[in-house]
């Protein structure tokens, strides 16, 4: 059976996931009886479009923006009334429910955005997040996992059923690659040249890169496209690779409990999630002599000084080997 039939031999392209405005029923206010600004839904629209940004991402903007809006319902203020001690208290009320430092600056990051936004086109006269300071937010190394845990995980799925094939290879090609969740989910056979050994990956932005895939990880996807993805199709025509009992795309939040319960059955004390994978990618490679630039395209990252926490991990690896086998640690 070819691959051409086992995706179905004429495909529609889907189009392209818009998120949720304010004022659609998936805007989560918590909230308010109030109109939502028109300027919020032109924001995002400007994200969307303008910046190019990815629905994840104008979808944390959402998020953000729900939260801010719903806080100046409650204290009745409209947002043109915005000043800085306005921000203050909104990121105080922030600290209050536990959020994270580095929550509390991502959502900071969202208003300074929107204000600018609201500035430049002539909506307010000065931007009240100006002088806000951002929470100090410390360096948290990336969690990943050892090159025998990851061996011990790949093994977890059975391969001679259809979920298991079909988790086997996401869980292979997530580690050979590094890719994010959602471009994982997103992958078709088309993305693949696997007499290259060559992944083309749509990222953040829909900005493509290339990634080379190991040999081992391409066995298991062919296995898996000749042998489980037709039964798990159930003869619909579908362009993605991953698909789920009922033959649809497979999700976000499925792939995350799987994930979490093959680490479980592993045994790894690190909990598990995709960027885990991720992160182990990066790590290993750079311990093995990879050099910053080629893992910063490979990840996607668009400044390499996302990428140069990895050095960071490899240093403390280097202290903690050290410690533990130096005779005069």
């Amino acid at each position: 059976m070819t691959v051409e039939r086992i995706l179905g031999s004429k495909q529609k392209t889907d189009p392209p996931t818009k998120p949720h405005v304010p004022g659609s029923p998936a805007w989560n206010e918590r909230s308010t009886s109030e109109a939502v600004p028109r300027e919020a839904r032109e924001f995002l629209e400007y994200l969307r479009v303008e910046k190019g940004l990815a629905a994840n991402s104008v979808s944390s903007y959402q998020r953000d923006l729900g939260a801010f809006l719903a806080f100046l319902h409650r204290q009745k203020k409209a947002i043109r009334s915005v000043r800085r001690e306005t921000i203050r208290q909104y990121l105080r009320s922030l600290y209050e429910r536990k959020l994270a430092p580095r929550s509390v600056a991502r959502h900071l990051v969202t208003l300074r955005n929107y204000f600018r936004f609201l500035t430049h086109e002539g909506q307010l006269d000065e931007d009240p997040t100006g002088e806000v300071e951002a929470p100090r937010v410390g360096m948290t190394l990336p969690k990943y996992l050892a090159a025998s845990e990851v061996d011990v995980l790949l093994a977890q799925p059975d391969a001679s059923t259809p979920r298991g094939s079909r988790d086997k290879a996401m869980l292979e090609i997530l580690y050979a690659t590094g890719t994010r969740v959602s471009e994982l989910l997103g992958l078709r056979w088309e993305d693949f040249d696997v007499n290259l050994g060559i992944l083309r990956c749509r990222g953040k932005g829909s900005k493509e890169r290339l990634i080379p895939v190991g040999k081992s990880a391409l066995r298991t996807l062919e296995s898996y496209m000749r042998d489980a993805r037709p039964l798990l199709a159930k003869g619909k025509a579908n362009p993605y690779l991953f698909l789920n009992h009922r033959g649809g795309k497979l999700s976000r939040v499925a792939f995350w409990m799987l994930i979490r319960d093959y680490g479980r059955k592993a045994q790894i004390a690190t909990p598990l999630t995709p960027h885990v994978l991720r992160h182990s990618f990066a790590t290993h490679l750079l311990e093995r002599g990879a050099d910053l630039r080629s893992i910063q395209l490979m990840l996607g990252h668009s400044d390499i000084s996302t990428t140069q926490i990895y050095t960071h991990v490899v240093k403390e690896r280097l202290k903690q080997v050290y410690q533990e086998h130096h005779p005069r640690a």
